[in-house]
């Protein structure tokens, strides 16, 4: 007698399912998670503190985002710079990751290091201070990504992202304008 196999039963159908999701979200993981982490880093220049928000975005997506949607990297893009920027905005953490930048830069003039850490550090505090998206963008840009990925993150047409960069950069320039005269 030959026994025919019998259909997945709906425990083993939703096992595989499951199984399929994973792998989806692997390989998302995979080939997304260095450029999360660039965005995270642009914003806090610190590469620990970049991994942690990449882990905290990625933790976020997972069970919430489909990784197959074709809005899923825009939305890993920006949870990962609006999280960045909401660590950064943290005065004590900011200082104690400052000094740790500072004490590993290499500056063969002690003059010029001690200038390039102060503008990273104003520039950094300016940035906290611009709105949200404004720095969002400009912390992907900076990141690397193409106008069309950064109008994907924060869903806009792609013929928009040079204005809201241009945009975002003059209130940059304001916010160091208004900092370095009140010095």
């Amino acid at each position: 007698m030959v026994r025919m196999p019998r259909a997945p039963g709906p425990a083993l159908a939703a096992q595989r399912g499951r199984q399929d999701d994973e792998r989806s979200f692997e390989r998302f993981f995979v080939t997304h998670y260095e450029r999360v982490v660039i965005i995270a880093y642009r914003a806090l220049g610190d590469r620990q503190a970049a991994e942690d928000v990449a882990q905290e975005v990625f933790l976020s997506f997972h069970g919430r985002v489909d990784p197959s949607a074709e809005w899923a990297p825009g939305w890993l893009w920006a949870a990962a710079a609006h999280r960045a920027l909401n660590v950064a905005r943290g005065s004590r953490r900011r200082r104690d990751r400052e000094l740790r930048v500072a004490s590993t830069t290499y500056a063969p003039n002690p003059e010029d290091g001690a200038i390039a850490s102060e503008q990273r550090t104003l520039v950094r505090a300016c940035l906290a201070r611009l709105p949200q998206r404004e720095a969002e963008i400009l912390a992907m840009r900076a990141s690397g990504l193409s106008y069309a990925d950064i109008a994907s993150a924060v869903g806009v047409q792609p013929g928009s992202v040079g204005t809201l960069i241009a945009r975002a950069q003059k209130s940059l320039r304001k916010e160091l304008n208004r900092a370095q005269t009140s010095r």
